[in-house]
């Protein structure tokens, strides 16, 4: 009777703690899509894409309310250095430096094929200095075909001065080279870069099809860097398996087209997904709508859940803190009037939410 007294007061904490969502911050009516945390100190930024109603590009989450990163003036639109024109993807290296992807694809190569009429797409890769909240450099990315890339999400790998960037446009992983500002493009066409084809996302029930009945689809989309840089992972969203590369092969120039494709390595299926983030054991973390869930695959390869909950919907950026907590943002892109009948579904307010991550 002892024993069994004792096992039950020893469950009953374990069960209480069970991972669950935490509210981090509510953004009212402006769609959240990047997320980063400066890992020695938790800091917290999101960017917001240059819709209507728009507040900022880029924001620092203090106290649960936004504040314009680095300042209001970068937050006014516009083409130049000193401005951001549609903050994309963010990431925080472990130098103590944020990376800011301004991507504004031309009409023709954005993942929802209605970014407008512009020919040329603009982009800039922005470092931030986080301890002076300065810019240090801007990067143009030379040789990127500008009117048919689409440059989504980035990592920076600080060891081999390289950034890598997903182009669901170009179907291929883009390698910049920081020392020169020019770009290499690898896997393109790739099985693991291009999407499956007829694989139609369906979410609660919901197809997502425009007016024009035409799918969503998203070739290579999320990335995420190991925290030693040693494994680049990736994948499309209308596919099912996780790939990965070591990054000395994206690194080296002297490899063909289909030196590297050999290189590729499957690692799990997981379904559809979008969003990835590696935490410093190894796991890989995911956002899986259909299931209103985020999962993760360990470095065994295991697929595994860590929280299930009505208000994940389509979790787009993540951003590990040494706090032992995943924040990620909740983009709601298939309650977008797009793929509902030009009718919004969106539950508002946005909010980025927060996690505790597996011991």
């Amino acid at each position: 009777m002892k024993n069994l007294i004792i096992s039950i007061l020893i469950a009953i904490p374990l069960y209480a703690q069970k991972p669950q969502l935490e509210e981090v911050a509510d953004v009212g009516k402006n769609q959240p899509i990047g997320v980063a945390v400066e890992s020695s100190t938790n800091r917290l930024f999101v960017s917001f894409p240059h819709n209507e109603p728009f507040m900022f590009a880029l924001t620092e989450i203090k106290n649960g309310r936004r504040v314009a990163y680095p300042n209001e003036e970068w937050n006014k639109q516009g083409t130049d250095d000193k401005h951001f024109n549609n903050v994309q993807d963010l990431y925080a290296d472990d130098k103590g430096s944020l990376w800011v992807l301004d991507s504004k694809p031309a009409g023709g190569a954005s993942v929802f094929g209605d970014s407008g009429s512009a020919q040329t797409g603009e982009f800039k890769l922005i470092q931030f200095d986080l301890a002076s909240n300065t810019a240090k450099k801007v990067y143009r990315f030379g040789g990127l075909p500008l009117d048919k890339s689409g440059l989504n999400d980035v990592r920076v790998d600080t060891q081999k001065q390289l950034a890598y960037l997903s182009d669901p446009a170009l179907k291929a992983i883009v390698v910049l080279d920081l020392k020169t500002d020019t770009v290499r493009i690898v896997l393109q066409d790739d099985a693991s870069t291009t999407a499956t084809p007829r694989y139609t996302l369906k979410i609660d029930g919901v197809e997502m099809t425009d007016e024009n009945n035409k799918p969503f689809v998203s070739n290579v989309n999320s990335i995420a860097l190991t925290k030693d840089n040693n494994y680049f992972y990736y994948k499309p969203i209308n596919h099912d398996r996780l790939y990965r590369i070591r990054t000395k092969h994206l690194a080296n120039t002297k490899l063909s087209a289909e030196d590297i494709t050999f290189k590729v390595e499957k690692i799990a299926d997981v379904g559809m997904s979008h969003g990835l983030e590696c935490d410093a054991k190894g796991n890989i973390y995911y956002g899986d709508s259909q299931m209103h869930a985020i999962r993760y695959v360990t470095r065994f390869g295991k697929v595994k859940t860590l929280v299930i909950d009505g208000r994940i919907i389509w979790p787009d950026s993540f951003g590990v803190g040494s706090d032992g907590y995943l924040y990620f943002s909740c983009a709601q892109l298939n309650r977008q009037p797009k793929y509902n009948n030009q009718q919004s579904k969106v539950d508002l307010p946005y909010r980025i939410y927060r996690v505790k991550m597996p011991n």
